[in-house]
């Protein structure tokens, strides 16, 4: 099986394809936040090579052509910022705040635990970016001598974490507003976090779609400052 999957162009685009497929009809008839269909994908994908036995590179080979849809993907979010670009301007100091200070805390948080826990630089770098779109957590991570594998799988866990808890928090501390909504998932959680706030309202997939992209721009000029102060 492995032999097989390291000689196919598609065969593990189509595993990837087919358990995500499987993981939107749990959704669907689960309706609960803990069932993403992205974890129950990742879930499944693992099950798989571990039960066949087949090598992560041998399945990244046949599966690499689906990462090409990230980034138009990404851009493609800008449509639903235009739709609310009124909103926008009239919020736009609070936004703009709101999305550096958001960017900051989560900065300032893994310094602090990487510290806490006596992470080496390259450790602290692979970290650095967890919060930020895949694209660009894995540019930032290279250049500064990171790991980009773990930086990729960092990313993927914190966007899956903020899509299944973000209606979950919002409610806890009493985030009713759709614009400070979607400027908190965004800021945290990414392009997945984002498809969740999409779910909650056309405003907040708005504005989280504009954190995504200026939270990925402040980390990449703030990433070599910090680095160097660590």
């Amino acid at each position: 099986m492995n032999e097989i999957f390291a000689s196919s162009a598609l065969l593990g685009t189509v595993l990837s394809l087919v358990c995500y497929f499987i993981g939107a009809k749990i959704k669907t008839r689960a309706k609960t936040a803990i069932a993403n269909p992205l974890l129950i994908s990742v879930i499944l994908v693992i099950v798989f090579l571990s039960l066949f036995r087949i090598d992560y590179a041998s399945y990244q080979a046949s599966a690499k052509y689906i990462s090409w849809f990230l980034t138009p993907a990404t851009v493609a979010l800008a449509v639903p910022l235009y739709e609310q670009m009124e909103r926008l301007r009239r919020n736009l100091a609070a936004v703009v705040i709101g999305i550096g200070m958001g960017t900051f805390s989560g900065i300032l948080t893994i310094f602090l635990l990487s510290k806490l826990f006596g992470l080496e630089k390259a450790e602290f770098v692979t970290l650095l970016p967890k919060s930020v779109t895949t694209a660009i957590g894995i540019a930032v991570s290279e250049e500064l001598g990171g790991y980009p594998s773990v930086t990729a799988a960092a990313i993927v866990i914190t966007g899956i974490l903020g899509n299944v808890c973000a209606e979950g928090a919002c409610r806890v501390f009493r985030i009713t507003e759709p614009v400070s909504k979607g400027l908190a998932i965004g800021t945290s959680s990414h392009a997945i976090g984002t498809s969740k706030a999409m779910e909650i309202g056309e405003t907040e997939g708005a504005m989280s779609s504009l954190a995504l992209v200026l939270s990925g721009i402040i980390t990449v000029a703030g990433a070599s400052i910090i680095t160097n102060i660590y």
